[in-house]
């Protein structure tokens, strides 16, 4: 089947959010949708116009095994970089040609974009971090064993953080040559922790997804946390696997989590769901469960729309008897998920297209086992 992945405050804590906004990347007034028919590359990546409707295809099939973990536009016109595998790939025509130049020095990489035409790949849940300016990648010493989720100020070059394994942040204001932690950790200690995910607005706001804890939300870089409640009924424990701030509203957040207390075989949903916030992380609520029509694993992808805050885009692939994949997309304003179907064994990753944001870029899987 397909890979199952990778300080309590009270109540009364105020949250200062940055206002919504629909701004996107700078420089988008000068990209312009991608112009061919097919993409020409390896296969690692595609592009849709239609929600996944209709895939552009690609010069050659995706050869086995393959993953495309990192997929970020740029705010260099009509530029973008990808991953797959250890190979580190770039397109400079919104994404109709893609090369490769440079090989990594690990297959599991993932792509933070950064101001200036600059972006910063890592390893998730391993100590690989290096930076990519051009086409020069510079390899960079991360301050912890297990990144757990990395954010770029996008209103100040070379100011970036990151989160190590037991949710503690680390500030670099030198585009990743120095680091420094910054507050405490987002849970207690020995709690595992999933994932910190970065608000693309305000680098001191984040959200830490944790074994058994559940979640956890700062606005103050780190300084404190507040434990996020509607995860389950009764204050029963919860996984919080992934999670995502909206580029569209620093407000709303999205989740991927599992209730323990319905953790069960045969229970609703068996206690797997996507959760959506509305003030920060700070509390959720259910929006989709794990169903036949649905189906959620611990890993699912996670990718909102850069201008609706309503708006996600999830997917669920396997190899397993040329099943292929779906791509879902929930409005969240009218809980109405639909979907779409294509051949590929999974999509790894997400991106827009930073001035016509209906064109979605996928980053493809090729999982097929003999």
């Amino acid at each position: 089947m397909k890979r199952i992945s990778a300080a309590v405050i009270t109540a009364a804590a105020v949250f200062a959010l940055a206002q919504p906004t629909t701004a996107l990347a700078a420089g988008s007034a000068a990209w312009a949708a991608p112009s061919c028919a097919r993409v020409t590359g390896d296969g690692a990546v595609t592009f849709t116009r239609d929600d996944g409707a209709h895939l552009t295809p690609t010069s050659v099939p995706l050869k086995p095994t393959s993953y495309t973990f990192g997929l970020v536009a740029l705010d260099t016109p009509n530029t973008l970089l990808a991953t797959r595998n250890s190979e580190l790939q770039r397109s400079t025509d919104a994404g109709c040609t893609w090369n490769r130049i440079a090989t990594l020095d690990t297959g599991l990489t993932h792509l933070t974009a950064a101001p200036g035409g600059r972006a910063f790949a890592w390893e998730r849940n391993g100590g690989y971090l290096a930076r990519v300016d051009g086409k020069k990648v510079t390899p960079l010493t991360a301050p912890t064993t297990a990144i757990m989720g990395l954010g770029t100020d996008r209103s100040r070059p070379g100011h970036l953080r990151l989160a190590g394994g037991d949710g503690t942040l680390y500030d670099s204001t030198d585009a990743g040559a120095s680091w420094q932690p910054v507050g405490t950790p987002a849970f207690e200690a020995g709690t595992g922790v999933y994932t910190v995910a970065f608000d693309p607005a305000d680098l001191d706001h984040a959200v830490a997804g944790g074994m058994v804890r559940g979640g956890a939300v700062t606005t103050d870089g780190g300084a404190t946390w507040t434990a996020s409640t509607g995860l389950t009924g009764a204050g029963s424990p919860a996984n919080l696997f992934d999670a995502v701030v909206s580029p569209a509203s620093s407000s709303v957040v999205y989740a991927l989590g599992l209730d323990l207390a319905q953790a069960t075989p045969g229970s609703p949903a068996e206690g797997r769901h996507l959760y959506r916030s509305s003030d920060g992380g700070r509390t959720f609520t259910k929006v989709v469960d794990d169903s036949a029509e649905t189906k959620l694993t611990n890993g699912t992808l996670l990718a909102p729309s850069p201008v609706d805050p309503d708006v996600l885009y999830f997917e669920y692939g396997t190899y397993f008897q040329g099943y292929g994949t779906d791509l879902f997309r929930l409005d969240a304003a009218t809980g109405k998920v639909t979907k779409t179907h294509n051949a590929y064994d999974g999509i790894s990753a997400i991106a827009f297209n930073p001035a016509q944001p209906k064109v979605m870029y996928l980053g493809l899987e090729e999982v097929r086992v003999d």
